[in-house]
């Protein structure tokens, strides 16, 4: 009976989440999803108070050392943030997404648009940022040529992610080598091992849907002329993601790397887009560099697609994440000091026997909490703390756990209609989720690849002394 009770806590977040997503929509991450996180630890420490007795104490030294283990989580997406504004102020993503686009055929346009956005997402770190900026552009010139809205939305959504789970800047990336105790670059190489076979298959359906089809219609893209208008576009700009790219590959740290990107970044603003700067700030350059990395900034260019483009939050910006993550840490603080995850997963690893249903309950889970909580920064830090210790325990290395989580509830989320990904992807494109779902062959094949490399390749065990 008692593990039974334990459920309380997470029935009464999933109803709160439920009506918030309900209530607000994509606003729900503003503030209402965190109280819900709020309301519902505050329930678990009634749960645990009244029937098990625990302390306060324990509940408030368990919720500060969950919420210290993230602060290099934390620091990260605040330069994270700032290198979202440097870099598109700078010119650096508008350069390349100058040249990306002019290189989209009619009969190769599936398979061009999703590594196109793949591109734009690994330099940018956001999946949303990537649909909501040049995915929108994609989706009309897809239009344009004769596209299925399902197809063009698929494959856009496809190189999103995609690049937003290998990208070091990704929130979601940071976040689920964080809370499993795993180093950001480590976590991104070991995921090439499911995510890249999983992107080349649905790059192979995209060429071979893209051939079959007919289409019409022309590839110029009308915003063109105006982006190399508002911008000095040039391939000199491409030095500094190269760059970055070099001190990736020497294995710099994380913060290093991004500090040094964004300082780059904002050199080069300062020198290859002076208008731009003095525009944002009213004349003063430091004034307007400083905008760009701390706050949100808005260039006026005339076009619709452009303005969405330009428009950039900096560190400001990853502020509700950052809320997010602490009210979430709280709640993992109080469920286990209370005891409650520890029942919970109980339940759970009683369906666990070997090496394969470990991976496949943990790619489960994460999806099972993108349908009842409708968050994938919840689903990957629930996740993540439920089996952590069941990794460790069975002498896995915190790597196979980050990029478990990765591939059952990051690539997911944005296929449930009333999750904040889905809602977020489905209006900016104007497509329902139901519509572009079938076509999203990487989010729907990466859970399965998991199961199938963990059932068949060599899982990586952590070294004893």
């Amino acid at each position: 009976m008692k593990k039974y009770i334990s459920l309380i806590p997470f029935g009464v977040l999933i109803a709160l989440i439920a009506t918030c997503v309900s209530a607000f929509g994509t606003d729900a991450l503003d503030g209402a999803t965190q109280v819900s996180l709020l309301i519902a630890s505050a329930v678990c420490a009634l749960v645990g108070y009244l029937m098990w007795h625990v302390r306060w104490e324990a509940l408030e030294r368990e919720m500060t050392n969950k919420i210290a283990s993230c602060m290099p989580s934390i620091i990260i997406l605040l330069l994270i943030g700032a290198i979202g504004g440097t870099w598109m102020v700078s010119g650096i993503v508008p350069t390349m997404i100058y040249y990306g686009v002019q290189v989209l055929r009619p009969e190769w346009f599936l398979v061009s648009s999703s590594l196109f956005c793949a591109l734009v997402s690994v330099m940018v770190g956001s999946s949303w940022t990537t649909v909501a900026t040049i995915g929108v552009a994609l989706m009309g010139i897809g239009r344009a040529h004769g596209f299925d809205d399902g197809w063009v939305a698929g494959s856009i959504i496809t190189g999103a992610y995609f690049g937003d789970k290998l990208s070091p800047l990704s929130d979601t990336t940071v976040l689920a080598s964080s809370v499993s105790g795993t180093p950001l670059f480590t976590h991104i190489r070991y995921m090439m091992k499911t995510t890249i076979p999983t992107f080349c298959i649905s790059l192979v359906i995209f060429a071979v849907a893209g051939l079959l089809m007919e289409v019409s219609g022309s590839s110029e893209v009308g915003f063109l002329r105006q982006l190399d208008g508002t911008f000095m576009i040039s391939p000199w700009l491409l030095l500094v993601p190269v760059l970055t790219g070099v001190m990736i590959a020497r294995r710099w740290p994380a913060m290093v790397v991004l500090f040094l990107a964004s300082m780059m970044a904002a050199i080069v603003a300062v020198i290859w887009q002076p208008e731009l700067i003095r525009q944002i700030a009213g004349g003063s350059w430091y004034e307007g560099i400083m905008r760009v990395v701390y706050g949100s900034t808005q260039i006026e260019t005339g076009v619709d697609t452009l303005d969405k483009l330009v428009q950039t939050s900096g560190m400001a910006g990853m502020m509700p994440t950052i809320w997010l993550i602490i009210c979430a840490q709280i709640f993992g603080g109080v469920v286990t000091a209370t005891g409650v995850l520890r029942d919970v997963m109980e339940i759970l690893l009683r369906l666990v026997r070997g090496t394969t249903s470990l991976i496949a309950s943990t790619v489960l889970t994460g999806i099972f909490c993108n349908i009842a909580m409708a968050d994938q920064f919840l689903s990957i830090i629930l996740t993540s703390s439920m089996f952590k210790d069941v990794y460790h325990e069975r002498g896995f290395e915190s790597r196979l756990l980050s990029r478990t989580c990765e591939d059952g509830a990051t690539v997911t989320s944005v296929l449930v209609p009333w999750n904040t990904c889905g809602l977020v992807q489905s209006t900016v494109l104007g497509v329902a989720t139901v519509a572009y779902l079938p076509y999203c062959f990487f989010n729907l094949l990466s859970p399965i690849t998991s199961v199938v490399v963990a059932a068949t390749g060599r899982i990586p065990r952590a070294k004893t002394e």
